[in-house]
């Protein structure tokens, strides 16, 4: 619920500024760099270091922590039903862990909405990979992971040794991506 408020003031917000005269787009657009710029920063403050630990619930109830996957590479993805890059970019990321999980390559899906909504709509998706859930414990997590705004979709990549090596704010191009995942492998 909360999200969903946060959403419409965004865009009611976004709205009065692109309606307003070009002054006050200026001071939006300052706005939206100086936030982008601090996004950055936060995620450059995350790699190298050791991935922080979580445990969320997974759609039979059962908790999962990232200490679950150690010795793996890790893609961890932030997602919602609402965010359409979100959903554009789960059929990729299935493909990506069948085509690599059995070198060590896993995928876990984290999902800030609803946990049965989120739940249905995986399946629904028919993902390859573990897809947590969580409201406001799931969006503590992702600003444990660096994504202190809380924009979706957001990624980080871990190595084996639970380093994070990639964090990623926006939808993922898969070629980028499989560079980094083989790399890592």
């Amino acid at each position: 619920m909360l999200a969903v408020a946060v959403m419409a003031a965004s865009s009611g917000y976004y709205l009065a500024m692109l309606l307003s005269s070009s002054s006050d787009q200026a001071t939006f657009q300052s706005s939206v760099s100086a936030t982008e710029a601090l996004a950055a920063d936060e995620l450059d403050n995350l790699v190298g270091q050791p991935r922080p630990d979580y445990s969320l619930s997974d759609s039979n109830g059962v908790q999962v922590s990232a200490a679950d996957f150690d010795g793996q590479v890790l893609l961890i993805n932030f997602w919602a039903t609402w965010c359409a890059p979100c959903v554009e970019e789960m059929p990729m990321l299935s493909e990506l862990q069948q085509q690599y999980g059995k070198a060590g390559f896993q995928v876990v899906g984290i999902a800030l909405d609803d946990p049965q909504k989120a739940s249905k709509f995986a399946e629904l998706l028919d993902i390859t990979y573990p897809a947590l859930f969580g409201t406001i414990d799931a969006v503590l997590v992702g600003r444990e992971y660096g994504n202190r705004a809380g924009m979706l979709p957001y990624s980080v990549l871990v190595d084996r040794q639970g380093i994070v090596q990639w964090a990623y704010l926006g939808a993922l191009q898969r070629p980028e991506l499989e560079t980094l995942i083989q790399s890592l492998l």
